[in-house]
């Protein structure tokens, strides 16, 4: 039997529109203007040959016909959202495994895996983390990519630290990260306060040596020549050969810790950590996602791809510093 319906998008105008009883808050529901849904209900009420609503001076109300055609057309939105849910559960899931470093898998990808499960339920993500997945960290003569899972599975996908150039890979930069002094908020109430780098000179430096190419590690000395503070030994203090413990150092107390923004942007948020100064170092390392070429088209790795490269994005764009205020 061939039906003659109106379009979808009418039928959805409609809907919102007789619930909220105004155009404007069903334009707003629908991310559309009112003028929009304006049309969309001129074109059904064409279509059906009657008026929906009475047009009052600031008010909306449904005429006899609205009313008889709002339950059945709300009816039949859920029957569509049932069976579109119901296609997904039935959609085959997908095995995708990804290594990254640890202090990156840990504390910039795992805060956001949330929004990848809503978004991908059926891609069913298998996380790794190895420090080999930083450029020099791997042995004498061994392919960048090398290294498998735990379970000795080839992975998909790498999020690869280093200068991004891995040969036969698509390789797609994420973002270069800058390095900045960060500490716990109660170096800003001690004994002796931390309010200008000079002050440094009372408290531990804390050295992320994560990096295995020292040339490529932030270095204290850069950052004190940047901001123009001599007399600081820039080479003392406790050295970590992992972020996540430099990061962890430094939010209990120890001493100052120069860090990457991306990377403690999650602590600063949560006020375990402050970034009392603007001055910032680079570094010609930064994350990149690195696939093999033939895995193009591939559901899984182009729907992880695709959200990873929305989310570097967006977090690029959001400021992470928390000023000292006096």
């Amino acid at each position: 039997m061939a039906y003659r319906l109106p379009s979808l998008n009418a039928l959805r105008a409609f809907e919102a529109a007789a619930r909220h009883l105004s155009f404007k808050l069903a334009a707003e529901e629908l991310s559309v203007t009112p003028t929009a849904i304006s049309h969309q209900i001129k074109g059904l009420e064409e279509h059906l040959g009657c008026p929906l609503f009475r047009r009052l001076t600031r008010a909306l109300e449904l005429t006899p016909q609205g009313e008889a055609l709002l339950p059945k057309v709300r009816e039949g939105m859920a029957c569509f959202a049932e069976a579109v849910a119901q296609v997904h559960a039935l959609r085959p899931s997908a095995r995708l495994v990804v290594v990254a470093p640890p202090s990156f898998a840990s504390r910039w990808l795992v805060p956001r895996l949330q929004g990848f499960a809503r978004r991908e339920p059926q891609i069913e993500l298998h996380l790794s983390g190895s420090a080999r997945m930083i450029d020099g960290g791997e042995a004498p003569g061994a392919p960048a990519m090398e290294v498998r899972a735990p379970r000795g599975e080839v992975p998909e996908a790498w999020i690869r630290y280093g200068d991004g150039r891995y040969p036969g890979f698509r390789v797609e930069r994420l973002f270069m990260p800058e390095y900045t002094a960060v500490c716990s908020p109660a170096l800003l109430r001690a004994k002796r306060p931390l309010r200008t780098p000079a002050d440094l000179r009372y408290h531990l430096l804390i050295h992320d040596d994560t990096i295995p190419l020292p040339r490529e590690r932030p270095s204290w000395a850069e950052w004190l020549q940047k901001v123009g503070v001599t007399g600081v030994d820039a080479s003392a203090g406790p050295h970590f050969t992992d972020s996540g413990l430099a990061i962890a150092a430094a939010a209990d107390g120890l001493g100052v810790a120069l860090l990457s923004r991306p990377l403690v942007a999650g602590e600063i948020a949560a006020g375990r950590l402050v970034a009392p100064f603007d001055t910032a170092i680079n570094r010609n390392f930064g994350y990149f996602l690195v696939t093999r070429p033939e895995s193009s088209g591939q559901p899984a790795v182009e729907a992880f791809r695709t959200w990873l490269l929305e989310e570097a994005t967006a977090g690029a764009a959001q400021p992470s510093r928390h000023p000292v205020t006096s």
